[in-house]
C-alpha cells in the first residue's frame, strides 16, 4: 500500500491566495469558503487563522440552504424529508450541507481562483448538485460568482447564502455605522426561527439611512430591499467620521440580508465584527417556499457579490464589474 502523509495541515486544508492590485484574499479547501480578504495591508474580513478551525460560520459558503430549518423537516414534492439536526440545541439543521465538505481546487491564477464540489444526495437531501465558485480580486475589491447546476433526474430545492464577518479597523460593532437598505425584517422565536415579519421604519432595526448600531443586538433577516437599477442591492459599514468603510453588495438574485452582530461568540470574537450574509430566501424556507429556488435537472443557477473598501457611500455593485 502506498504510504500516507499523516503529518498535520491546517484544519481548512489547502490555501489558495489571490492578489492584485493591493487586494489579497486566502480562499481554503475545507467548505470552499474565504478564510481572509484584505485590500492595503488592512484586514476587512473578521476571519481565522491558518492553524485555527473556520468560528462562527465565518466565510463559509452555505447550500443547499442558508439558515435554519424547523426540526430539520420539510416537503417537497408531496414528500417529507429529514435532515441531519447539525444544531442540536435548537433543534434545527443550519446552513446546509456543504460547509465542511473538501472543495477541489479547479482553476488559479494570480488573481482569480476557481473551486468547486459535488454534493452527492443524502438521506434527507436526496438531489445531487455540482458547486463552482469563481473567487477574484482586483482595483474594485473582491469579486465572487457561485454556479450550481443540478445533476439529478428530478427538480431540486435550493438555496444559497454566504457568511462574511465585516470589520473596521480599532472600530467595536457599537461604533459601526450601518446602512442597510431593507424596509422590513423577520420577527423569531426563541430558536431563532421566523414567526412573522415587521417594518423597520422608526425603530431600532431602521437602518435605511446610516445610522450608528450602539447596542442593538443583530442575529436578523432583512427583507423588501431598496434595490439599485441592476436589481442589486449593498450594505456599508462605516465608522463614525467616514474615514473608513467598507461595503458589501449583492446582485438581483439575493433578496434577503441576515446580519448578526457576534453577541453569541465568545471573547476575543464577541462584538468584534458583523456578518453581513446576502441569502437568496429567508431562514426556513425550505418548510415556507418563499422565495426557494426549485433547479430543473441539468439547470444552472448563477449570482455574484463582493466586498469593496472605501470612502464611497454604499450603492450598486454588479454593475461594470
Amino acid at each position: 500500500m502506498d504510504n500516507v502523509d499523516a503529518r498535520p495541515g491546517p484544519p481548512s486544508g489547502a490555501q489558495w491566495t489571490i492578489a492584485a492590485d493591493g487586494h489579497e484574499a486566502v480562499v481554503v479547501e475545507v467548505g470552499g469558503g474565504l478564510r481572509a480578504y484584505r485590500a492595503g495591508g488592512v484586514d476587512y474580513v473578521d476571519g481565522y487563522a491558518e492553524d485555527e478551525l473556520c468560528v462562527g460560520g465565518a466565510g463559509q459558503v452555505l447550500a443547499p440552504w442558508p439558515n435554519r430549518i424547523r426540526d430539520g423537516r420539510y416537503t417537497f414534492a408531496e414528500v417529507t424529508r429529514q435532515l441531519h439536526l447539525s444544531e442540536p440545541d435548537r433543534h434545527t439543521a443550519l446552513h446546509g450541507l456543504v460547509c465542511w465538505l473538501p472543495w477541489q481546487l479547479i482553476t488559479k491564477t494570480a488573481e482569480e481562483v476557481v473551486v468547486g464540489c459535488t454534493l452527492f444526495p443524502h438521506p434527507g437531501y436526496p438531489w445531487s448538485l455540482v458547486l463552482r465558485t469563481r473567487w477574484a480580486v482586483g482595483a474594485d475589491g473582491l469579486r465572487v460568482t457561485h454556479q450550481v447546476t443540478n445533476a439529478s433526474a428530478e427538480p431540486a430545492p435550493f438555496g444559497l447564502g454566504v457568511h462574511p464577518y465585516l470589520r473596521l479597523p480599532d472600530t467595536v460593532v457599537d461604533d459601526l455605522t450601518l446602512h442597510l437598505p431593507a424596509r422590513s425584517r423577520l420577527l423569531v422565536d426563541g430558536r431563532l426561527l421566523p414567526i412573522g415579519a415587521a417594518k423597520v421604519a422608526g425603530g431600532e432595526y431602521d437602518f435605511t439611512k446610516p445610522r450608528r448600531i450602539g447596542p442593538v443586538v443583530l442575529d436578523t433577516a432583512f427583507g423588501d430591499l431598496d434595490r439599485d437599477p441592476s436589481g442589486g442591492s449593498a450594505v456599508r459599514l462605516s465608522n463614525q467620521d467616514g474615514s473608513e468603510g467598507v461595503t458589501l453588495w449583492a446582485d438581483a438574485a439575493f433578496g434577503w440580508w441576515q446580519l448578526f452582530s457576534g453577541d453569541t461568540l465568545a471573547e476575543p470574537r464577541y462584538r468584534r465584527s458583523v456578518a453581513v450574509e446576502p441569502m437568496t430566501c429567508p431562514p426556513d424556507a425550505f418548510r415556507s417556499g418563499r422565495d426557494l429556488i426549485v433547479l430543473a435537472p441539468a439547470e444552472t443557477w448563477q449570482a455574484s457579490w463582493g466586498i469593496r473598501p472605501g470612502q464611497e457611500p454604499a450603492g450598486p455593485g454588479p454593475e461594470g464589474r
